[in-house]
């Protein structure tokens, strides 16, 4: 078996798991929910008329303006996470996000030599599983 094919194998395994299947029931309701798609948009528009507003030269920004469309964006953002399919959502993505990481953390160790039996499945404490920020593993 190659490498790939082993990962397409692991590929197949991750959607027999359960946070894989909860992840995907709680995205197909997110994306049936038109409240909540309606709600998502107008979250995005106000975000964009902010960045809009922000982005303006020094001088030009009206600050009252950021301040009014800051509140707004808090309180939509409020309104789409209090959506009772957005918070199932939630719960599922961090789950699958947690197999993820662990998924990564034991091909990483692999990748530097450790027994893929025995090395770990969970980062170092205070990692994140993301590497965008990260100096390096201790």
């Amino acid at each position: 078996m190659t490498v790939i094919e082993a990962a397409r194998a692991l590929g197949k395994v991750v959607q027999q798991d359960e946070r894989y299947k909860a992840y995907i029931d709680a995205k197909k309701k997110n994306d049936a929910d038109e409240g909540l798609q309606q709600l998502i948009g107008e979250f995005n528009l106000v975000r964009q008329n902010l960045a809009m507003e922000s982005d303006k030269e020094p001088g030009e920004v009206n600050e009252e303006k950021v301040r009014e469309l800051t509140a707004k964006m808090h309180s939509a953002y409020e309104a789409v996470m209090a959506n009772e399919n957005m918070a199932m959502f939630t719960v599922a993505k961090q789950g699958m996000d947690k197999l993820m990481s662990e998924i990564n953390t034991i091909l990483t160790y692999s990748v530097e030599g450790m027994d893929p039996d025995t090395c770990p499945s969970a980062p170092p404490t205070g990692c994140t599983g993301s590497c965008e920020s990260c100096g390096g593993c201790g």
